[in-house]
């Protein structure tokens, strides 16, 4: 898998996301204030530490596929200003006997040893911590083994943890306690989808009224698919009239639709069900305005509530 050396780097477990790279997120307000308590929590650890208890470093994030788990460990790791590893399980999972723990205490000694320190991003948990089983196969006792090693490595583990899954369900019941924290993420609210779709639509922009009612039609949608619909939609901008294509604002809705897909488990959002004649659509100016022409009193404004200032760290 890693040759006779075996994993010996960060880079031999998955990605590496550095502080600089880190995008702020735009969070619903319940986990806002579950990310501000903990900040808080971690930047008062002295104060903690006089009164005989330590800062909580380990958390699980839970949630449906595409809610932005890994946009918001990643932005944690920058606002503490150390780099994430974000493991990819396929990289600890492997056929051999025994390979498995191997890997898993290999990745936790890397993590341990590093300088400066790091912080430790297991997207799909479930796929390494899933629950043990009673079990005569060597298959089954395989699996039990590492998620042994894997409550014992988290146990001792002084760093930063954080653990992501779509499948909460499927942990391991001892692995899940040893999460000191656990953090549902929903799918976005209107406002949400809003302030999502000012942020990837730029340098475009929409008139208040007009962004409300898009913001409308993505009901159910995650915010990696808003993104996606709204990198897609300057592409066709750029590239459909140098092919010919029908550039009507319907056409371009329909195209859209079709080639960016919701996941199956989330449902439909309205603009996938009824594409170019959904009624908001007809709110859309067409072409979009750059933001920057569009007149300050009919721009969606940005919510104080919607960022939390807290000694340099933004949420």
């Amino acid at each position: 898998m890693f040759g006779d050396r075996g994993p010996t780097l960060p880079q031999d477990f998955g990605d590496i996301f550095e502080p600089t790279e880190a995008q702020e997120p735009i969070l619903a307000r319940p986990v806002r204030n579950a990310l501000l308590e903990w900040l808080t929590e971690i930047f008062a650890k002295e104060e903690l530490a006089a009164l005989g208890v330590t800062e909580r470093r380990r958390a699980m994030f839970d949630g449906p596929p595409g809610v932005g788990k890994t946009t918001l460990a990643h932005h944690l790791a920058a606002r503490l200003g150390i780099t994430m590893i974000a493991v990819r399980p396929e990289r600890l999972i492997h056929k051999w006997l025994g390979s498995t723990g191997r890997n898993i205490g290999a990745l936790f000694d890397v993590a341990q040893s590093a300088d400066p320190p790091v912080l430790l991003f297991m997207d799909e948990f479930d796929a390494i911590g899933i629950k043990r089983k009673e079990t005569e196969q060597a298959a089954g006792d395989e699996q039990n083994a590492w998620v042994n090693t894997l409550l014992q490595r988290i146990e001792q583990y002084p760093g930063f943890l954080i653990a992501a899954t779509n499948h909460a369900k499927h942990i391991d019941p001892a692995i899940w306690r040893r999460f000191q924290i656990h953090i549902t993420l929903q799918l976005p609210g209107q406002f949400e989808r809003e302030q999502i779709l000012k942020r990837y639509l730029a340098p475009l922009g929409l008139p208040k009224l007009a962004l409300t009612r898009f913001a409308e039609t993505f009901d159910t949608a995650s915010p990696a698919l808003i993104r996606q619909f709204c990198e897609n939609l300057k592409r066709q901008i750029v590239i459909g009239p140098k092919v010919g294509w029908d550039m009507r604002r319907e056409s371009v809705i329909d195209r859209l639709v079709t080639s960016v897909q919701p996941h199956p488990d989330l449902g439909k959002p309205t603009l996938w069900s009824l594409g170019g004649k959904t009624p908001q659509i007809k709110a859309l100016p067409w072409p979009l305005p750059m933001a920057a022409d569009i007149s300050a009193e009919v721009v969606a404004p940005v919510e104080p509530d919607n960022v939390v200032q807290l000694a340099g760290a933004r949420i």
